[in-house]
């Protein structure tokens, strides 16, 4: 066989037929989620919740309202930070084109457009997405809504703290401390002056004085690893028997968590009524739900013990070490709070508290880190909201795909035919090691035996001679 050469840049031809077309055997994983939202009717549901904000004539007809959170999707099961990725990724794949429904003789959707259908789209619609899944997922068994997980984590926001201006006169900060350096005598003050003065100063950066002009939602925030940004507080309540997510909300960073705790839980009201108001899902979930909250010692107080004692709520929630503390005035919260702690102590509440570790991490592991959104690149908070809805719905459809097929993404999918071909492998090198050993063996035991007969064989020809 002789070698073929790459030849120059090829000329591409005017005229292709549709039928030399390159096709995709498609990807069993988009094969089967495809399949599921089939069945239930996502297509039909999403052009009638979309259509309000279209002409029903006039006008260029726009891509299907389907295909745009399709995209928004696979930003989750592809790990893809930006739209402009999507576009991308969506534009060179053939098993993602056919998950859309594109051949190659189609263009798929750029990023611009799924800005313009994000914009278009309000937020409420978004909210009726998240909450078709949760139905999906009810129907599938995986949702009981008894016991619920609540904590917070945080998104860089797409703003530079460098940027930052003063609410009232619109000063840069830069601005800002060569005013002050000024006052103190420095008359043409360097960089290093100025850093020098900013080291001094305490509270330098607070938001009750300072914004982005870019992003005003975003707030300054100390994050995790001890650096200062501009972030938003994303907070999961999540159904502790399945892992899936309940609700979502996007709230300012610097809030308390025993501030953002009340809109969460408004927000998980709200969609668990939508699913007993469905007689296909209601019939799935317990007939009380929403009766124990688990949570860390951030959600910890008076207030809170009062809340979810007097919604109903059972509560698990860490109680910090605080010292001796003055109850005078104070009875129903100091009931409430010793029947909290009671329950921590005991058995089950010890049990939940591992399970909040287990289930609730693992949502912001899989959405934040393997699904690259912990640094986003929108801006204002409800249109970041609008996204991050679809993006945890593709979570929760990664639970029916892990029911259903073993794993959770098409990355997990490649990964596990890895290591099953990586098992073959090692099974076919044992038995052939094995194989060998035995002729080995065979070969040493039969050897002694023709020895031993050669030599009486050669005896018997001698004596007869």
């Amino acid at each position: 066989m002789s070698m073929s050469k790459r030849e120059g840049e090829p000329q591409s031809d005017l005229w292709i037929p549709t039928t030399e077309l390159a096709r995709s055997p498609g990807h069993p994983f988009y094969e089967r989620l495809n399949k599921i939202l089939a069945e239930a009717r996502f297509d039909a549901f999403v052009e009638e919740l979309c259509a309000p904000f279209y002409a029903k004539k006039n006008g260029r007809p726009s891509i299907a309202p389907g295909i745009y959170v399709r995209m928004l999707m696979v930003g989750y099961f592809e790990g893809l930070r930006s739209e402009r990725e999507i576009d991308w990724r969506c534009a060179d794949s053939l098993s993602l084109r056919a998950f859309l429904g594109y051949d190659l003789s189609k263009k798929t959707p750029d990023h611009s457009t799924l800005c313009r259908i994000r914009q278009r789209l309000d937020l409420e619609t978004h909210r009726a997405l998240f909450t078709f899944v949760l139905k999906v997922l009810a129907e599938k068994g995986l949702l009981k809504g008894k016991t619920l997980g609540i904590d917070t984590s945080m998104l860089e926001a797409n703003a530079a703290m460098k940027s930052i201006v003063q609410r009232d006169s619109g000063e840069s900060y830069d601005s800002f401390l060569e005013s002050l350096a000024k006052e103190s005598g420095i008359e043409t003050p360097t960089r290093a002056d100025l850093a020098r003065l900013d080291k001094k100063r305490k509270k330098k950066a607070s938001n009750d004085d300072w914004q982005n002009p870019n992003d005003p939602d975003a707030e300054i925030t100390k994050l995790k690893d001890g650096r200062t940004h501009l972030a938003h507080k994303v907070e999961h309540a999540v159904d502790l028997d399945s892992g899936a997510v309940m609700a979502v909300t996007i709230q300012p960073g610097a809030r308390g968590d025993t501030q953002t705790l009340p809109v969460t839980l408004g927000e998980v009201i709200d969609n668990t009524v939508v699913l007993l108001q469905d007689p296909r899902s209601a019939k799935y979930l317990l007939e009380r739900p929403l009766a124990e909250l688990v949570s860390d010692r951030g959600y910890h107080s008076n207030e809170t013990m009062m809340l979810t004692a007097a919604t109903g709520w059972r509560s698990y929630i860490s109680e910090p070490d605080r010292g001796r503390r003055d109850w005078q005035d104070k009875e129903y919260a100091q009931r409430t709070t010793y029947a909290n702690r009671r329950r921590i102590k005991g058995e089950r509440g010890k049990a939940l508290m591992r399970r909040r570790g287990e289930l609730l991490e693992r949502t912001f592991a899989h959405t934040l880190e393997s699904g690259a959104m912990r640094r986003v690149f929108l801006r204002l908070r409800d249109n970041i909201l609008k996204r991050y809805l679809v993006h945890v719905a593709a979570f929760n459809l990664s639970l029916v795909m892990r029911a259903i097929l073993g794993v959770g993404t098409p990355r997990e999918l490649r990964g596990r035919m890895q290591l099953a071909l990586d098992a073959l492998a090692a099974a076919l090198e044992r038995i052939v090691r094995e194989t060998y050993r035995l002729l080995a063996d065979l070969d040493r035991r039969i050897a002694p035996a023709e020895r031993s007969t050669r030599s009486v064989t050669a005896g018997a020809f001698s004596t007869g001679c």
